[in-house]
């Protein structure tokens, strides 16, 4: 997922010491029918992952969400007091992180702390698809003040403890036959061994070095790993960006992270060393050096990754960078857009971007030119049966910040598209985005009501160029809904009129503008619904 960069924070300090205690909890009810919360708590949705015939897991900003199927959705419970006894819950915060290999998944949480962002621990199941589910919770992996010295590979290397759980926040995650697979700012790059049950840290290449072999037994100085030190703090206090781990994928024997100074290949030796070449922006033409995440295109006998990259110094570029020869050379496209998340399947890579979603229109690997298209805003409008009417909503944002590719034939019998967004979550009904099924929080279903509230239309729901407020109301018969917005005096400030019948109407919104296309002032609004045979009234505060 992924990769939110609203919650990275860079400190400076690593200090109060605590320890790393897994605990085992189980959620008797895979159809969380009695305790899970129905629908999502949150529209904010950066992680989708599949699992299963019909599965999809979400990572919300309120916790984690599943669809079983086109209509059951579900967020588990969360709770402060994790507990060994502890069922049917998760811990408390958003999901940064979700990974799924097989049957195994693993979800990481984060909240916020007083003055920054805390991890909040990891939990991870080897059945995520029967009628019950035991978790394995770990709290945010850390050091103690000790660990100066860490164990790796039967040998050890020299590093800064990470002592607290301060953006130390998993961003994303991996799973393989041996391990699970973390990447953290504070933390690092870190791997749980299946087989032996424990977490270890794992050496990244520091920033001036363009490899890093710990198999070879010369690296080692009496099994200590020669002229290295792990520390993920700022250059200026003698840290490696590389150090700071936002994005991991791997397959086989092969492990790829990304960082803030680029992108590691890895190959995994005897005893689980690892050894790794260094890619970057000044020497290998990455398009910029934050590198949020990773994506592999498995095609035609090729293993292409892909790399959404940010810039991070002068002369970089926000952008996409991919490497069809294992890392050997690098080529940069939609340069320029902001990439939060790709997806690949076949000869299909899409990429979630600040402008948008962008689907490759090459089936040739091997084509650095690449050709783009955008897809158009995310809307929905589905026929209600004979009544003439269309259901119809919008993603009000410009902003996608996950998307996954599915092929299983439960949803389509060619594919479907699942994006993410600030404004909720939504599945192609075709492989075109001509029509969309849109999921949302509804806090209350069966009330009439405006969010956000206050809403800033500077700042809510931006959408080419305008900010939006929803309007929540459950239409039943009328084919045309009357809105009549007044300001705090009761002076008419706009009329409009939304027709249900017209598939290009679109759903109830307004951007804070009067009849003369004018901006309004900061102030007290009430809006005037009329539908149904009945008149709504909602109160909305603007604040630009």
């Amino acid at each position: 997922m992924k990769k939110l960069i609203q919650y990275i924070l860079i400190i400076y300090g690593f200090s109060y010491s605590q320890a790393l205690i897994p605990t085992l909890y189980k959620m008797k009810d895979f159809a969380f029918d009695t305790t899970a919360y129905k629908g999502l708590k949150s529209n904010m949705v950066s992680d989708i992952v599949q699992q299963g015939d019909t599965v999809v897991w979400l990572g919300t900003g309120s916790g984690l969400a599943v669809l079983k199927d086109s209509t059951s959705m579900y967020t588990i419970n969360s709770t402060e007091n994790l507990s060994a006894n502890l069922k049917d819950k998760t811990p408390v915060g958003g999901v940064t992180a979700i990974a799924a290999y097989n049957k195994t998944l693993i979800a990481a949480f984060a909240k916020s702390g007083e003055n920054i962002t805390l991890g909040n621990g990891l939990i991870y199941t080897l059945d995520a698809t029967g009628e019950s589910i035991d978790w394995t919770y770990f709290e945010q992996p850390i050091d103690t003040e000790k660990d100066s010295l860490a164990p790796f590979a039967k040998k050890y290397f020299k590093g800064l403890p990470i002592t607290v759980k301060e953006a130390n926040v998993t961003y994303d995650a991996a799973i393989t036959k041996d391990y699970i697979w973390i990447a953290s700012w504070a933390g690092g790059l870190r791997r749980y061994n299946l087989a032996l049950k424990i977490w270890e840290r794992v050496p990244l290449p520091q920033d001036g070095d363009q490899v890093l072999n710990t198999c070879e037994k010369a690296s080692y100085e009496n099994n200590i790993l020669k002229d290295y030190y792990l520390n993920p703090r700022d250059p200026v206090d003698g840290g490696n960006h590389n150090h700071k781990a936002f994005s991991v994928v791997a397959y086989a024997d092969t492990v790829w992270v990304g960082t803030a100074n680029g992108i590691n290949r890895g190959i995994i030796g005897a005893l689980g060393c690892v050894d790794w070449v260094h890619y970057t922006s000044a020497n290998n033409g990455l398009s910029g050096g934050f590198v949020v995440d990773l994506a592999v295109q498995q095609y035609k006998g090729y293993n292409i990754i892909w790399g959404a990259t940010v810039a991070a110094e002068a002369g970089e570029k926000n952008g996409v960078s991919f490497t069809v020869d294992d890392g050997y050379t690098w080529n940069s496209t939609l340069i320029g857009k902001r990439a939060y998340n790709i997806d690949a399947s076949g000869s299909i890579v899409l990429v979630a971007s600040s402008s948008g979603l962008w689907k490759t229109l090459t089936d040739n690997p091997l084509d650095i030119d690449k050709p783009w298209a955008r897809y158009n805003q995310v809307k929905q409008a589905i026929k209600l049966g004979s009544t003439g009417v269309y259901d119809m909503d919008e993603i009000l944002s410009d902003e996608i910040v996950g998307v996954s590719y599915d092929t299983r034939s439960y949803y389509s019998s060619s594919s479907t598209i699942w994006i993410g967004s600030w404004d909720g979550l939504a599945r192609a009904m075709d492989s075109d985005g001509t029509n969309w099924k849109i999921y949302r929080a509804n806090f209350d279903p069966d009330e009439v009501y405006a969010y956000p509230n206050p809403f800033s239309p500077y700042e809510h729901n931006q959408l080419q160029g305008s900010g939006y407020v929803h309007i929540h109301a459950d239409i039943k018969l009328s084919l045309v809904v009357k809105m009549d917005i007044f300001n705090f005096g009761m002076e008419p400030v706009l009329q409009k009129q939304f027709d249900r019948r017209q598939a290009s109407t679109g759903s109830l919104k307004w951007d804070g503008k009067d009849k003369n296309g004018r901006m309004v002032d900061n102030g007290t609004y009430f809006i005037r619904l009329e539908y149904d045979q009945k008149v709504k009234w909602i109160k909305l505060i603007v604040i630009k």
